[in-house]
């Protein structure tokens, strides 16, 4: 699992793919826990290629001319915590001894995104939302697999950060409020 997440840092990783690739392993990642640094740096690294991710896809939509200027605002506000997000993580993993997984180029995230699919607004805030969804997902699915509580802290805030995001997307879009609790981490 540590050298899936290791190699995995180093490819574009979308949301989604974080939480397939640990949403079923959570349990398993956190009885295999052993403190050890180097899974919590491969486990860490994995969520910065998330937020590189983030910010490329904010950057994108921000210069794609397809959201009103007070979408972008928000979608600006929103990459600013991704980088808020990233630096946290590179800070954790720098201090463990580890090399933070770098960014790819914006051009990279376009293709891998499917950014020459977006036609309107819409389509931009749906892709926005999926990402903030499952990025939501993706931090809960890490919490048992990191060795200390104030990573669990750490990586839980930005849990919940996404979850903000989501919901505000989610209103953006008209999207009805879900009926069900207990919406993220499944």
């Amino acid at each position: 699992m540590r050298r899936q997440l290791v190699r995995g840092s180093a490819t574009v990783l979308t949301a989604a793919g974080i939480t397939a690739l640990l949403g079923a392993r959570g349990a398993a990642l956190a009885q295999k826990r052993t403190g050890n640094a180097g899974q919590d740096v491969g486990v860490l690294n994995a969520a910065i290629a998330l937020e590189h991710e983030g910010i490329a896809a904010y950057t994108i939509a921000a210069g794609s001319g397809l959201l009103q200027p007070a979408v972008v605002k928000i979608g600006v506000t929103f990459r600013g915590h991704h980088q808020r997000h990233r630096d946290e993580l590179i800070k954790v993993v720098t201090a463990l001894g580890g090399k933070p997984a770098a960014a790819k180029s914006d051009a990279e995230y376009a293709t891998a995104l499917n950014a020459a699919a977006l036609k309107n607004q819409t389509d931009v805030l749906r892709l926005a939302l999926k990402l903030e969804r499952g990025a939501a997902n993706a931090y809960l699915g890490l919490i048992p697999s990191l060795a200390t509580a104030d990573r669990h802290q750490l990586v839980a805030r930005m849990a919940g950060d996404e979850a903000f995001h989501a919901a505000i997307l989610g209103n953006a879009l008209g999207d009805p409020i879900p009926t069900d609790g207990l919406m993220f981490g499944a």
